[in-house]
């Protein structure tokens, strides 16, 4: 290991382990999978192979660059994590505490129209028509038990 490693190095407003390759480390930033983080280390001109302690400041900031304008780089919608915006109409890719407010304002929207999803999420129930006879008790005691035996 060399001077200039680092062992946490802070991309898109979140600390990642700097002895991780590059694209595993940025699969941990919220918004970001395996696949748009090879994509993005790519659009960086940095090899996703390469460990995040060894990247200078440069490379780093290229990285932040094109995590920032991911969306207006002619991808498909259907790579976005949020396309056809219902506010905006627009083909957005949001991350972190950005992503984690949207979904939670989308969350609320659909409790507040009293839509299926919405009144589903409110009972804390399965919202996307998963059986819920066996799964997804909560809350109860488990098991069965045993009637006592009669004189």
């Amino acid at each position: 290991m060399s001077e200039e490693f680092r062992y946490i190095v802070r991309v898109a407003g979140k600390d990642l382990n700097g002895l991780d390759k590059t694209f595993y480390a940025l699969h941990r930033v919220k918004g970001i999978g395996i696949n748009t983080a090879y994509l993005v280390a790519r659009l960086a001109g940095i090899d996703p192979e390469r460990r995040l302690g060894t990247l200078s400041e440069e490379e780093v900031k290229r990285l932040e660059d094109v995590i920032a304008k991911l969306p207006s780089l002619g991808l498909p919608g259907w790579y976005m994590n949020r396309p056809r915006d219902p506010e905006t109409g627009r083909d957005m890719h949001l991350i972190g505490s950005d992503l984690v407010l949207k979904v939670k304002g989308d969350i609320d929207l659909m409790k507040s129209i009293k839509s299926w999803k919405g009144v589903r999420h409110a009972l804390g129930l399965k919202v996307r028509g998963q059986r819920t006879k066996t799964t997804g008790r909560t809350g109860m005691t488990v098991g069965v038990t045993r009637k006592p035996k009669k004189r």
